[in-house]
């Protein structure tokens, strides 16, 4: 298996930095495009457990666009061969802190996520 194909590593940093702009802009529809339409997707949010697309798109059409703004840091995209990813991130939203990881899988509709965490750091 080759590891962080040059071409492959571009595709997924550019379907991330879409879904970030998504995300601080709260495009619900490119949010939604971008998770795996399947029973199987999961996303662990920071007070939610979502199981399955469904859910996952019923908790971003229910969400306050509140706070979006953040600064993302050692971002660290790792692909391996040309049809799985993985993306991890640390994060700054309204003074607090979180990190981020996703897992990207190439489908014929082109990069989706299958599986997300997000996760605020305790404080001090």
């Amino acid at each position: 298996m080759e590891i962080n194909l040059p071409d492959v590593v571009a595709e997924v940093q550019a379907a991330f930095d879409r879904y970030e702009q998504a995300l601080i802009r709260n495009d619900v529809a490119v949010l939604d495009e971008l998770f795996w339409q399947s029973p199987h997707t999961i996303r662990y949010g920071a007070t939610e457990n979502l199981y399955g697309y469904d859910e996952i798109k019923a908790f971003r059409q229910g969400r306050l666009p509140v706070h979006l703004d953040r600064t993302l840091k050692n971002t660290v995209i790792t692909t391996y061969g040309r049809d799985f990813a993985t993306a991890n991130t640390e994060f700054d939203r309204a003074g607090k802190q979180g990190r981020q990881s996703q897992t990207w899988m190439r489908t014929l509709q082109g990069w989706r996520v299958v599986s997300a965490h997000v996760s605020l750091l305790l404080e001090k």
